[in-house]
């Protein structure tokens, strides 16, 4: 994959000459306000999330693809080009990927088409913190050429698809420069600012079909409405614009627009001076951050994972802190505890489709997340004592109560997250109403957290001078940590157990063995409950079993229950989401915990940074990490393609763990 890539650092170019396999890599664009672009390089969409602009009408969510479709045909002469590339049921794609010759991200979406001996370029971009899409078009050619563009329109929700109906309303309204559409009424109107001609012919474009959710078991064809054509004409070194907006068209001009949206991604980039896999993803971390009126969220993933608490704390410290954006670090935290509810963070912070509950374990995050803040800002930083600091004492207070409903403590003090109708861990997939992976009683990770979390509490409270608060703490963290020192070793294994029993004196005590990746977090997270032999025996087991080169698998293969192949059926894929399926964003916690127990080791670490920079370089995903990839060669990715915490964990193995810069 990677030969037919050249990067102008950090800025990928990818050569496609022609090539189908070469141009059904993904792309992504953003805005700000979680509104994106997102294709195939030949802009052939093969998930139903995909489209040209694709809108938030409540940031960060209420995603509506609006344009899905620029389709595009050039005329030189005699002779007409057709640029796009479309896959129809039972039959080859059309052809408009012959024509394209690269594809440049540089740092605005690029593409270059050959037309015979000449080159016709097409960019866009999304204008920052708007729902308008800018599409430029110049032509290098010896004489004027006629372009016609006609817009595909589903206008439904991202998560949805469209099909032929008499409902769509055909209403179009003209203005010099302007064309004004409503096909939908629940949906504000689409305006186009042209300096052509329109040609209003509207007509259904039946049956255009996704691969992706096809090979998902998914519905997979959809039809999509046109209100007409645009012609417009080109002539050589003249750049010639068509905006798409939702609601209004802005008051500035296309090319001004566009040089915004450059000049904010090329302040992402932090130069030469740093190692290109640096400056690729953090460039990257950026996509994932999402400000609007109500606070700044992290999107989990793209194109179609929301807002969830843990990824959003998990995610914080990569994407914002490792990038020196202290401010945006404080706004990701006060955000989070700004929606503290009974002592506990709900599981999604902004969401248009999940069941809201209380999620202990994104409770625990936040205190990690707040403590690689004021390890990076200080314990002056003024978000800390008006806004984390009360939001942190409330959670501490509510987790230490003896016996309780999602945590609680017990006698011996070490902290239970359980809840018999929902999953409490990261590894919360459901199927039939049931957990997939029921981690219940004491996850090993979470004790961790809430060790560190005690320890961050009493440091804040002594640097506030509040004594109670700080002995207070330090007790419930030292009685939990004996706790675990005392349950939690497997001599068996030479393994942490991955859970355990609330009560270990009883006769319905248990433990469970299985080696999933949990011990390490727990290790990266809280180094001092561990013996260094101990901790040794953990990065060995895990580097046998776990690691691979596209992260660590969520469970050892040699587990009678260990799936290696994440496909299927979306009933089937629930059930084995963290059976084996491989994870990115773990390779985090392993290099923060190898680099601490091996830091002399500089032939471990060189392979650990190769191991990240390897899996960043080979990314089938321009310029992103995918969330997850299948156990067993050739580890396929599956999931997100482009997700928040594989990218900030990687991110923040490299740069702090490991030391590339």
């Amino acid at each position: 994959m990677s030969e037919s890539t050249d990067r102008i650092e950090p800025w990928p170019v990818v050569h496609t000459a022609g090539d189908l396999d070469r141009s059904l890599r993904e792309w992504l664009h953003t805005n700000g306000t979680g509104a994106y672009a997102m294709s195939t390089l030949a802009l052939m969409h093969t998930r139903r999330e995909h489209g040209m602009l694709v809108v938030t009408l409540e940031p960060p969510l209420g995603r509506y693809v609006v344009l899905s479709h620029a389709e595009t045909q050039v005329t030189i002469g005699a002779r007409t080009h057709r640029l796009s590339t479309h896959q129809f049921p039972d039959v080859a794609p059309t052809p408009g990927y012959r024509l394209l010759h690269s594809y440049a991200q540089d740092p605005l979406p690029r593409w270059r088409f050959k037309l015979g001996k000449h080159f016709f370029d097409r960019t866009i971009c999304l204008a920052r913190n708007k729902n308008v899409l800018v599409i430029r078009y110049e032509w290098h050619g010896k004489a004027p050429v006629l372009l016609n563009v006609r817009p595909l329109l589903p206008v439904r929700r991202a998560c949805e698809l469209t099909h032929e109906h008499g409902a769509m309303v055909q209403r179009v309204t003209l203005r010099s420069g302007e064309v004004e559409i409503q096909p939908v009424p629940h949906v504000p109107p689409v305006v186009f600012g042209h300096r052509g001609m329109f040609m209003g012919s509207p007509d259904w474009w039946r049956r255009f079909e996704y691969t992706h959710d096809r090979a998902q078991f998914r519905e997979c064809e959809e039809d999509l409405w046109t209100p007409g054509t645009f012609e417009l004409r080109v002539r050589p070194g003249e750049p010639c614009y068509l905006v798409t907006a939702l609601g209004e068209l802005p008051e500035e001009s296309p090319s001004e627009l566009m040089a915004e949206a450059r000049e904010h991604l090329l302040s992402l980039d932090p130069g030469p001076a740093h190692a290109p896999v640096v400056r690729q993803l953090s460039v990257a971390a950026d996509s994932f951050l999402a400000r609007s009126e109500s606070g700044t969220y992290v999107i989990a993933g793209y194109p179609a994972l929301e807002v969830p608490t843990r990824d959003h704390l998990i995610s914080l410290p990569g994407l914002t802190l490792c990038r020196g954006r202290t401010q945006d670090a404080a706004a990701l935290l006060c955000t989070a505890a700004s929606e503290l509810h009974a002592g506990l963070l709900p599981n999604f912070l902004r969401t248009s489709s999940a069941a809201l509950h209380p999620c202990p374990d994104a409770t625990l995050w936040l205190f990690e997340a707040t403590k690689q803040f004021v390890a990076h800002a200080g314990v002056d930083h003024p978000a800390l004592r008006a806004t984390l600091l009360p939001a942190l004492v409330r959670a501490f207070v509510r987790m230490s109560r003896p016996r309780g409903q999602w945590a609680w403590c017990t006698r011996e003090g070490l902290l239970v997250t359980d809840h018999p109708d929902q999953p409490a861990t990261w590894m919360d997939a459901v199927y039939e109403g049931r957990a997939v992976t029921p981690r219940r009683g004491v996850a090993v990770e979470h004790q961790a957290l809430w060790c560190s979390a005690g320890a961050l509490l009493a440091q804040l409270a002594d640097a506030y001078e509040m004594g109670a608060l700080a002995d207070t703490a330090r007790q419930v963290a030292d009685l939990a940590a004996e706790a675990f020192r005392g349950r939690f070793w497997c001599n068996e294994t030479e393994y942490p157990f991955d859970c355990i029993s609330p009560e270990g004196d009883t006769a319905e005590a248990w433990a469970d063995p299985a080696i999933r990746p949990n011990a390490l977090v727990a290790v990266a997270v809280a180094p001092a409950l561990f013996e260094p032999w101990q901790a040794r025996s953990i990065l060995t087991r895990a580097r046998d079993e776990l690691v691979t080169p596209r992260g660590l698998r969520s469970l050892s293969p040699r587990d009678p229950g260990y799936q290696g192949v994440y496909s299927g059926t979306p009933e089937e894929l629930e059930t084995q989401y963290h059976q084996g399926t491989v994870w990115s964003f773990l390779l985090g916690s392993y290099a923060r915990a190898a680099a601490a127990q091996h830091s002399d080791d500089s032939a471990l670490l060189r392979e650990l940074s190769e191991l990240l920079t390897s899996l960043v370089a080979d990314s089938p995903s321009l310029g992103h990490v995918a969330q997850l990839s299948d156990g067993e060669p050739p580890y396929r990715t599956r999931g997100a393609p482009a997700q928040a915490w594989s990218v900030a964990e990687l991110l923040r193995g490299l740069t702090w763990e490991l030391g590339v810069t």
